[in-house]
């Protein structure tokens, strides 16, 4: 539960339009008063993107680093991306600056109640879950204020206190029921609060008619939704009731991951997806989505599969993100405008300007190989799996395909066998069904284009996907020449011997004085020895092995597509490209003893199931030397897997 909403001139638009006016804003416009990032944020992140509500609030303190509102939105945006600890952390610190109001205290507890939910014992559970209960009761009892005195029932109700539970929410119900009849404005979170009033008095067809008039305010606000449902989920399970007729009407809507074939180009020996087919494809895409009811997409936005889902889920009234494999310019010539009279160029240009993002995932395609297709296809995943975890919903994954291996690796079949390897069951738009049925045409033996850039090979020179880690000795500069032998046998030789551990998984490494260089087939083992390496630093006296104390390490993590080669110069197996530089490039911006990651590793362990660590938003990060701002993620052990 949090506060009631507010009003603004965005109120009733989509996220892909707020998005879009954040991209676009005059900054000196938005410089006059904090009330207009304020006011953005707080619909942002009502609509479930707690990350751009996040960056929004940043610029702003760089203004008015005071403004208690900016403060407390920004503890809740980190509270809503996941972010637990830090949110908790932030929210903190506002409180013991004399923040006692309802908003500070009752989002201080929100976060505590997010850390009895991810504890792993129960006695770790129920200290949190009291603490939040202790915090909730201050707020209302200080305020009065119906969102913290139901919060307060709630926990109460877990920590087993079911008649002062009772009590609170019976107070809140008539609270409830008065502001009610007075307000005409926004009436969702009163109406939440009577649901779960009544819940907590195991009134459950009262709970469900206060729970139905909640959605119909609630609409599109998918993270207000989701803080709605996860209290009723609490309250049902501590009741031992079934979820199943709350959950109808507090449900988010699933997250849609596609792939689908082109439109087959002139050149194509064996017709797979020939244009006579899309007004058939269409209609089998429109098809699942009524049948899905997805509120969410991520796709590429090739011509053919790709433009006809982007567009369905447009006209249903769905946000979608749009991930190009490489540079938009290359894109477009290699996969959308090929055909000679055709409309794709301007579909393209249309679902892109509508969509709530458009990222690249390589400023430019790597010559050999297919990997840029494979790297983009794992983003997708990677970005659609961050996004549904996030509002707690269903991943679905959707393919228009063949059902055959096509024109080789990094296509809609590798996207289908990577889905089913995470034990996703796709949906399948079987397209030799419907091509047999419109135009009786036979199954193709995946005949490559006769000029398919996929083909192409170079001697000595592969590519593929892998983490790199580069990390740089924070003191290392300010060593005495009694030092310098010390630093490479004791602090060079603790990294050396953890790297040992590791090494069926490292693939290249070096070392430039006092900056380390990694290259890590695995991504969930790249940051485990990240973490592990940070550990290590932190731990050690270095005093005692003769070094000045303070010696710690910037370390940070990102993955993508590489060329593979042999060296000319060393003979050694070594990577390069855009991405190697990309990573590089992380490394200043971190903080000293930290790790941090770019959103391309985090997508990568997300899609890859790594669950030893999290990766928690920090924001748009300016990067070193000009290069722009970057997304940027902070590292950490999640709750007892350091030992693992």
């Amino acid at each position: 539960m949090i506060e009631d909403a507010y009003r603004a001139p965005w109120d009733k638009m989509s996220l892909s339009t707020l998005m879009s006016i954040w991209r676009a804003r005059d900054l000196e416009e938005w410089a006059h008063s904090p009330e207009r990032y304020r006011s953005f944020a707080e619909k942002v992140l009502a609509q479930g993107e707690p990350l751009l509500a996040y960056d929004v609030v940043n610029e702003a303190l760089t203004r008015w680093p005071d403004d208690v509102r900016l403060l407390q939105l920004q503890g809740f945006a980190l509270a809503r991306s996941g972010a637990t600890e830090r949110a908790n952390a932030a929210l903190e610190k506002l409180r013991q600056t004399g923040q006692t109001d309802e908003e500070t205290l009752g989002m201080l507890a929100r976060t505590y109640k997010d850390l009895a939910l991810r504890a792993e014992s129960i006695t770790a559970r129920e200290k949190s879950f009291r603490r939040a209960g202790e915090i909730y009761v201050q707020a209302y009892e200080s305020t009065g204020g119906y969102w913290s005195g139901i919060n307060a029932a709630t926990m109460s109700l877990l920590i087993g206190e079911p008649k002062r539970a009772m009590d609170l929410a019976r107070k809140v119900q008539t609270q409830c029921q008065k502001a009610l009849s007075g307000t005409r404005n926004d009436q969702y979170w009163l109406l939440a609060a009577l649901g779960e009033a009544a819940l907590i008095l195991r009134e459950r067809t009262e709970a469900e008619k206060w729970y139905e008039r909640a959605s119909k305010h609630g609409a599109r606000r998918f993270a207000d939704l989701n803080s709605s449902r996860r209290n009723a989920r609490l309250i049902l399970q501590h009741w031992k009731q079934d979820a199943t007729g709350i959950e109808n009407y507090l449900a988010v809507p699933p997250v849609i991951v596609f792939s689908g074939h082109m439109i087959d180009g002139p050149d194509r020996l064996a017709p797979r997806f020939p244009a006579s087919l899309e007004s058939a494809v269409a209609k089998a895409v429109c098809d699942n989505i009524d049948k899905l009811k997805p509120g969410f997409g991520f796709a590429s936005a090739a011509c053919g599969s790709d433009i006809v889902f982007l567009e369905a889920m447009l006209d249903a009234g769905a946000e979608v993100s749009i991930v190009l494999p490489y540079n938009k310019e290359e894109f477009i010539h290699d996969s959308v405008d090929f055909l000679p009279d055709s409309n794709w160029r301007g579909r393209f240009e249309r679902v892109v300007e509508r969509a709530a993002q458009c990222l690249t995932a390589s400023t430019q395609k790597l010559e050999f190989g297919t990997v840029s297709y494979d790297f983009g296809n794992e983003l997708l995943l990677g970005l659609a799996t961050i996004y549904a975890r996030r509002l707690e919903t269903a991943l679905i994954p959707l393919a228009v395909w063949d059902g055959i291996c096509g024109d080789g690796p990094g296509g809609t079949a590798s996207a289908v066998q990577n889905w089913r390897a995470r034990g996703y069951t796709p949906e399948i738009i079987d397209l030799t069904d419907i091509a047999s049925t419109v135009m009786r045409v036979s199954r193709a033996d995946g005949v490559e284009s006769t000029t398919s850039s996929r083909a192409k090979v170079f001697n000595g020179f592969s590519s593929r996907i892998v983490a790199i880690l580069f990390a740089d000795a924070v003191g290392f500069s300010k060593l005495t020449e009694y030092e310098v032998p010390r630093f490479v046998q004791h602090f060079l030789g603790a990294i050396a011997q953890l790297g040992e551990q590791f090494r069926e998984n490292i693939i290249a490494k070096n070392t430039w004085g006092d900056g380390l260089y990694f290259v890590f087939s695995d991504i969930e083992l790249a940051g485990k020895f990240a973490l592990q390496l940070a550990d290590l630093i932190a731990s050690t006296r270095w005093e005692e092995k003769g070094l000045r104390g303070g010696l710690t390490l910037r370390i940070a993590l990102h993955a993508g597509p590489v060329y593979e080669f042999q060296d000319p110069i060393t003979g050694n197996r070594t990577y390069s490209g855009s991405h190697v530089s990309r990573a590089a490039r992380i490394e200043p911006i971190t903080p000293p003893g930290q790790v941090y990651a770019s959103e391309d590793f985090a997508a990568l362990a997300a899609a890859r199931g790594a669950d030893s660590f999290t990766c928690d938003y920090v924001g748009q990060t300016p990067l070193a030397k000009g290069y722009g701002t970057l997304p940027t993620y902070h590292v950490g052990w999640r709750s007892g897997a350091a030992c693992l």
